[in-house]
C-alpha cells in the first residue's frame, strides 16, 4: 500500500513539536547568558564592584581627589585603586591610608589596600 501523501496547509507543522500540552515559558536573555556563558556573569560582578567601591571612595575622599581616581577592582583579598597620574597616586595614597580601617571594614574579605597608577584612557 503507498505512504499517504502529506498535505502542506497554512497553520500545520511538518516537524513533531515535542510533547503535546506542555507549554513552556520562553527564557529570558538574562537566564540564557547565565547559563552559558558564566564568565559574562562575572563581568558583571565586576562591574558592579567596581561601581560599589566608586562610589564609595567618592562620597569619603576630597572631591579633587575622588575625580582624579581612575579604576577601583578588586584582586582576591587586595582592593587596588588607581590614580591618574603619579602625583595624584601619591595624594590618593596618604587619603587612603586615614580611611584603611573604613575599607577593609566595609568588605570582610579585603586584607590590605594599594594605590597604583593607571591613566585614563
Amino acid at each position: 500500500m503507498p505512504k499517504k501523501v502529506r498535505r502542506y496547509k497554512r497553520g500545520s507543522s511538518t516537524v513533531s513539536s515535542g510533547a503535546v500540552g506542555i507549554s513552556r515559558r520562553p527564557d529570558s536573555v538574562k537566564d540564557l547568558l547565565a547559563r552559558r556563558a558564566p564568565t559574562l556573569t562575572r563581568v558583571t560582578t565586576l562591574t558592579r564592584r567596581a561601581n560599589f567601591w566608586h562610589d564609595w571612595l567618592s562620597k569619603r575622599l576630597p572631591p579633587e581627589t575622588a575625580v582624579r581616581v581612575s579604576g577601583v577592582v578588586e584582586r582576591e583579598d587586595t582592593l587596588v585603586i588607581f590614580g591618574e597620574s603619579a602625583a595624584w597616586s601619591a595624594r590618593l595614597r596618604f587619603a587612603v591610608h586615614e580611611l584603611e580601617r573604613e575599607i577593609l571594614q566595609a568588605c570582610d574579605g579585603l586584607k590590605s589596600v594599594v594605590v597604583r597608577v593607571r591613566p585614563r584612557d
